[in-house]
């Protein structure tokens, strides 16, 4: 039985298979080459661990970005926990790239990680 996949959905999973390649699975589920991205994309929201992983920084550089205002993010459930928005993740790094682009372009040497 095939699960109703909704369009935001669908759209991740051809910018994965995209960016990963792509090879046929079974009974109409991909088969992917890490897994791990395919459940990460899906999800709309991610633990403040699960971006500290995309961006490859640790757990303090994530919270400050939060608390800076810098990474929008929520607090849910009785002991707020943070989570941040997918795409809201995906806008942030595209505002990076930008800022970084625009840094070079001007001659000004980003010796600063992100």
């Amino acid at each position: 039985m095939e699960t109703k996949r909704t369009n935001w959905q669908q759209t991740v999973d051809i910018e994965i298979r995209s960016a990963q390649g792509w090879q046929d699975g079974t009974e109409g589920f991909p088969a992917w080459n890490e897994g791990k991205a395919a459940f990460v994309a899906q999800k709309r929201f991610m633990t403040l661990a699960d971006v500290g992983e995309v961006l490859n920084i640790s757990s303090s550089q994530t919270y400050a970005l939060v608390r800076s205002g810098e990474l929008p993010a929520i607090q849910v459930g009785g002991r707020g926990q943070w989570r941040v928005e997918t795409q809201v993740l995906e806008d942030y790094i595209a505002r990076a790239y930008q800022r970084t682009a625009a840094s070079v372009k001007d001659g000004i040497h980003v010796e600063q990680e992100l």
